[in-house]
């Protein structure tokens, strides 16, 4: 086998890191109450230093109502009770970081908790009324929401008050969108910034970067409408680069959340005095095709190119279906967020052995490497009782949608133990046989999905800085090297020949008897 990762320079860990991603809620338990915790965490810290990941990225674990999984936040500055205390967050910040593992937060810049203390106090018609948008209704009595436009999560993105005005939400109504045209909403999030900077943090990652600034006019929607009333503003590179300088005092680092179809305009947030890096989602959304990969892969390291920024691959997050279920569809198109549907026959050994091919592969790439927990354990989407479901996205699309939740199962740690090992009963339930995917268990066995993500991060630095170059292959694979290894990944209909090479340094499954590389299959090859 090859040797271990060389030392990343601590000041540019985030162009070629491994950053796990924690939802806290669902990772470990460590009071048992059935939530995770702050507690449950730290007490798994030395799992993920053994994993070998350089950060954790938590999903918001600040005081909130939980009406969107911690995403409609009430208190920057305080931990929500359920997760822990704040003394608690700055001592897993710091022992993490004696592990050699910074830590990113996650910060919701569009909008608030409705129990936020600047909404409590709009509604009573306070001066906070200017932090929102708050307007008169339409039609003869204002019976009528201000605008056409709707909520991300399904229905009006407007929501009536007793005294007759609206108020904007893009989310769920718990979630108030602020008014980012006021200077008082730009002047709290820099000090937000400045709090977590203070007590430690390495980063912090942007949710729904690109929807913060509205039209002044806040129009109706029109399809092709250029430029668009709340997506992608101009304006919004303002904000960017005065985050950019707080980021600067600390040394910290900003990852976008920055859903956009055009390359240039994405491109854009990514400038020297913006963001830092943006999470590649056609990459994540593509189908198990050679093609459409490449093209993605392509057009990813092209647009990042010209600004000097490095690339992110992901296959999953708290937001989509897990990669194991979504490779094991007979008819896999990708996969969109709004999507999801019940009932989708799924091929989970197929998923699987794709799964693994698809981790080397991404891992393989030049650029940061996102993994969002469980998905080291080959865990697969769970159905989630129609009763137990959480996800406001369920109730807004009127029970169409089953929501997010079937990826935000809590995780096995222990085979063995009541609930896999997660501590008490845990908020969502896990399916039959979820021990069977236990951390333990897997971490014994050489050929689990978590030795296979353990040793592929141990290795990924025979990749080194090189730039990709792609090897001529068949149709249905993709090849290519990079510093002083070449990857093969085989998405055929047939198994293939390897090109030259002096050693297999890993592979997602067994070569062939014949030596060549079976169906859904990668491998990691030393170049001759």
């Amino acid at each position: 086998m090859g040797q271990p990762t060389p030392a990343r320079p601590a000041a540019d860990w985030w162009r070629s890191g491994v950053i796990y991603q924690v939802y806290v809620r669902s990772f470990a338990d460590g009071d048992g109450d059935g939530t995770g915790d702050l507690a449950g965490v730290r007490a798994k810290l030395p799992y993920l230093a053994e994993l070998g990941v350089d950060a954790l990225w938590f999903t918001p674990w600040y005081l909130s109502p939980m009406k969107d999984g911690g995403y409609d936040v009430a208190d920057y500055r305080a931990i929500d009770p359920s997760f822990g205390t704040l003394a608690e967050a700055e001592k897993l910040i710091a022992e993490a970081r004696e592990l050699g593992i910074r830590t990113i937060v996650d910060v919701v810049p569009n909008h608030v908790s409705d129990q936020h203390p600047w909404f409590r106090a709009a509604l009573h018609g306070g001066p906070e009324r200017e932090l929102f948008h708050f307007r008169p209704g339409r039609g003869e009595h204002g019976e009528l929401p201000p605008n056409d436009w709707r909520s991300e999560f399904g229905g009006p993105a407007w929501t009536r008050l007793p005294d007759g005005d609206w108020y904007l939400h893009l989310f769920a109504p718990e979630q108030p969108d602020l008014n980012w045209a006021h200077p008082a909403v730009r002047q709290e999030h820099e000090e937000i910034l400045r709090f977590w900077f203070e007590r430690g943090v390495a980063g912090v990652r942007i949710d729904s970067a690109a929807l913060l600034v509205k039209d002044p006019q806040l129009p109706d929607f029109t399809e092709g409408r250029d430029p668009h009333p709340y997506v992608d503003r101009d304006e919004l590179h303002d904000v960017y680069r005065s985050w950019r300088a707080v980021a600067d005092e600390y040394g910290g680092v900003f990852v976008g959340e920055v859903w956009l179809p055009d390359t240039e305009r994405f491109a854009r947030y990514l400038r020297p005095d913006e963001l830092h890096t943006a999470f590649n989602f056609s990459f994540m959304t593509c189908p198990w095709d050679a093609a459409r990969l490449r093209a993605s892969i392509d057009t990813t390291l092209a647009e990042h190119a010209p600004i000097g920024a490095p690339a992110t691959w992901v296959l999953c997050n708290h937001d989509v279906t897990r990669t194991v279920t979504r490779y094991g569809r007979a008819e896999d198109t990708g996969f969109d967020f709004a999507a999801k549907v019940f009932g989708t026959p799924t091929d989970l050994a197929l998923g699987t052995r794709r799964a693994r091919a698809a981790a080397l592969l991404s891992m393989a790439l030049p650029g940061a490497v996102y993994v969002y927990q469980g998905e080291e354990l080959g865990l697969p989407e769970a159905d989630i009782p129609l009763d137990r479901i959480e996800d406001p996205m369920h109730a807004r699309s009127g029970g169409v949608d089953p929501g997010r939740d079937g990826c935000r199962v809590p995780l096995p740690w222990v085979e063995d133990e009541p609930y896999a090992g997660f501590g008490g009963e845990p908020w969502l339930p896990q399916p039959a046989g979820w021990s069977a995917y236990a951390a333990d268990r897997q971490a014994g066995d050489p050929g689990s999905m978590l030795a296979l993500y353990r040793e592929a991060i141990r290795l990924r630095g025979v990749f080194g800085d090189g730039a990709l170059t792609w090897l001529p292959v068949g149709d249905g694979v993709l090849a290519f090297s990079r510093g002083g290894a070449s990857v093969v990944v085989n998405l055929s209909d047939a198994a293939v020949d390897l090109p030259p090479h002096t050693e297999v340094l890993l592979g997602s499954g067994p070569l062939g008897s014949d030596g060549r590389l079976p169906v859904d299959v990668a491998v990691w090859l030393r170049r001759s």
